[in-house]
């Protein structure tokens, strides 16, 4: 369960928070994939392309940490 407070009735400071959290849990992109029906051939690939990304960058983690790879380096802040 997501809960934002509204402090100083501040209602677009709030809703920005709640879009930030629900992106972070990936509520948007769950609501997304309910939209339409997905063939459970869809759904395999799918998964299968997910659990690739995710070992992808647990590898890539590891090797920053045992020094093999540079820190990536910070991204420029958005305006």
């Amino acid at each position: 369960m997501v809960q934002i407070f509204v402090r100083d009735n501040n209602v677009d400071q709030a809703l920005k928070a709640l879009k930030k959290k629900m992106q972070r849990e990936g509520s948007f992109r769950e609501m997304k994939r309910h939209v339409h029906y997905e063939k459970p051939s869809e759904k395999r690939a799918r998964q299968q392309a997910e659990a690739v990304r995710r070992a992808r960058k647990l590898a890539r983690k590891r090797l920053q940490r045992e020094g093999g790879l540079p820190a990536s380096p910070p991204r420029p802040a958005r305006a």
